[in-house]
């Protein structure tokens, strides 16, 4: 917390850097003008001039958080699409996020953690190793569909 009210041009300024090191979405940059101290009247107007500026780009943001979630953490598009609606993003920019993961990455993804839980549950009676590896693969973000027959793939019988 800053104890000096700042301009909305110190303001600005430092919302410029902020937005230059990595990619925001509008709701982060609005809790850090309450944490600047900058006075709610003056939040739309800085958020126009980083918008103006190009520093601020909702899309651009939704495809980098979606691409980078799916590749670094391996996260399925189910929790990808959460996380973006909980930071406020447009459901037109996380849709347009989404068509960005390919999807034979996506379905090669889904396959290779399944494969590694799986094996990972060696010692496991056969349903409890099923069972686990769907779970771990919902937990991740991935569609009921996929995972069912990922896992079906994988053990030669259908998830049921």
């Amino acid at each position: 917390m800053y104890n000096k009210q700042l301009s909305p041009e110190e303001a600005l300024q430092k919302l410029k850097h902020y937005c230059g090191y990595q990619e925001r979405c509008h709701s982060e940059v609005r809790e850090k003008l309450f944490q600047l101290g900058v006075w709610k009247k003056y939040h739309d107007e800085i958020i126009a001039g980083l918008i103006e500026e190009n520093y601020l780009n909702e899309e651009r943001f939704a495809i980098a958080y979606a691409g980078g979630k799916f590749r670094m953490k391996q996260w399925g598009k189910v929790k990808i699409s959460y996380e973006l609606k909980q930071k406020q993003v447009s459901e037109y920019c996380v849709k347009k996020a989404m068509k960005q993961i390919d999807e034979n990455d996506y379905q090669a993804t889904a396959t290779k953690l399944a494969e590694k839980k799986y094996q990972d549950l060696t010692g496991e009676q056969y349903l409890v190793r099923k069972k686990k590896t769907i779970d771990y693969l919902l937990h991740k973000g991935y569609e009921y569909a996929l995972v069912a027959s990922v896992v079906q793939s994988l053990t030669g019988k259908s998830p049921e």
